[in-house]
């Protein structure tokens, strides 16, 4: 049976904790930033857990 090949884009925004949660980055663009306040865009550089309804597609996506 052929080796389960990683997704690389899945593997380069999504991080596995030791405990075996799943973080992303969220999805931050840098433009407009004047209008956005400073928490705002603090809490948009931040990274966030994975649904657990995607969890499962995510964990094969990166191979696991």
């Amino acid at each position: 049976m052929p080796k389960m090949k990683t997704d690389r884009g899945a593997a380069k925004r999504i991080k596995v904790t030791g405990s075996g949660r799943l973080r992303r980055r969220k999805a931050f663009r840098s433009h407009l930033l004047e209008k956005k306040s400073s928490v705002r865009t603090r809490r948009l550089g931040r990274e966030s857990d994975i649904a657990p309804g995607d969890a499962r597609q995510v964990r094969r996506m990166l191979g696991r």
